[in-house]
């Protein structure tokens, strides 16, 4: 782009930005932060070195890039990458789910709506249904979809040729995709959790284009309790922004930070409300364990698959809870974090489940 495009794109940013702030749209300001090209990427350097290689690879050939499968937790940037992909290759970007493709019709319809060149972004990818699966592997390597007319002995399958595409595919669950579709995208991404530089860095820029004023500790202070990710740690800046408007100078400094995470019921550690009800669930009420995750979710009040995919990944990586053949125990630094005297788990110990 020549500088003025450049200005102009800038400027048009920047204006989406401020629009979506006066009119209180959470999800359109998230948008609004998210990075546009992989040089803005901060964190994931090695998978933005080897996309950044796919992508530069296919335009000097003059084709579409291989398709594309992301995989990691949620909030790390999946979708934001997936919208960088389009841009690069300045092709347009059709946005679908796998839950909203119940049958082979739905990607049909799809896909025989693409240009040549455009990039799908399917997220969740392993939510689809058999039927549209099983036509997405025709459509990934040859290019085509055959679409059934009528049933039973008189049904006519009728090949539809689709120019060629990129298929971006997202997933938080990469063990759940069959191995044929795993098979047919060119390069597989995993993205891994942010350091606590790398969201240090992605608060200031965030705290830049909201045109919040923050301090280097106050900064800091938000990127130790964002969980090792960006959407996070972008939501928290909001909030610390708002305590410091509403409650002090409006600055994002260290003691504001922390007084407003304290009272968003984020401590030091990046725990918040239910990862401590858990671990006081954990400790207190069954001794450490082993307790089923049924039995630890009826005691927390949340859903099972709540406490499976929200609260339990971040207490793992992080130390506090382990999984055993019998079920979940408390470590050592779990009862600490609590204040509490660890308590010794004998490998006989009864299991507390449904």
């Amino acid at each position: 782009m020549h500088e003025d495009e450049l200005a102009a794109a800038e400027e048009e940013y920047l204006g989406s930005l401020t629009t979506a702030e006066a009119e209180g749209d959470d999800r359109a300001v998230e948008a609004a932060l998210r990075p546009r090209t992989l040089d803005e990427v901060v964190g994931q350097d090695r998978v933005c070195d080897q996309l950044g290689l796919v992508l530069e690879a296919a335009r000097q050939r003059g084709r579409t890039p291989d398709h594309v499968l992301l995989s990691g937790p949620p909030g790390l940037g999946k979708t934001t990458l997936a919208m960088i992909i389009a841009s690069e290759m300045s092709a347009p970007l059709r946005v679908t789910s796998g839950p909203a493709i119940t049958h082979a019709g739905d990607l049909a319809a799809i896909l025989s709506a693409l240009n040549e060149g455009e990039v799908l972004f399917v997220d969740e990818i392993h939510r689809m249904s058999r039927p549209a699966e099983e036509m997405l592997y025709l459509a990934m390597e040859d290019f085509r979809v055959d679409v059934v007319i009528g049933k039973g002995p008189g049904a006519t399958a009728i090949p539809i040729e689709i120019p060629p595409f990129t298929l971006v595919g997202a997933t938080t669950r990469a063990g759940l995709l069959p191995s044929p579709l795993r098979d047919r995208f060119g390069f597989t991404a995993q993205l891994e959790f942010y350091e606590a530089d790398d969201l240090d860095l992605i608060v200031r820029r965030s705290a830049g284009l909201l045109e919040v004023e923050t301090t280097p500790d106050g900064s800091r202070e938000i990127a130790s309790r964002s969980r090792g990710t960006p959407r996070i740690a972008n939501r928290l800046l909001r909030r610390v922004r708002d305590y410091a408007q509403v409650r002090s100078d409006g600055v994002v400094s260290q003691p504001n930070a922390a007084a407003a995470l304290d009272l968003y019921e984020v401590d030091p550690l990046g725990l918040d409300r239910l990862d401590r009800s858990v671990l006081d669930a954990l400790c207190r009420r069954f001794g450490g364990g082993p307790v089923g995750i049924s039995t630890l979710a009826v005691a927390v009040g949340e859903e099972r698959e709540t406490v499976e995919e929200v609260a339990e990944p971040f207490l793992v990586r992080n130390g506090f809870l382990a999984r055993t053949p019998r079920g979940r125990i408390a470590t050592p630094a779990a009862w600490e974090h609590l204040g509490e005297t660890p308590r010794e788990v004998s490998p006989d110990a009864t299991l507390f489940d449904d």
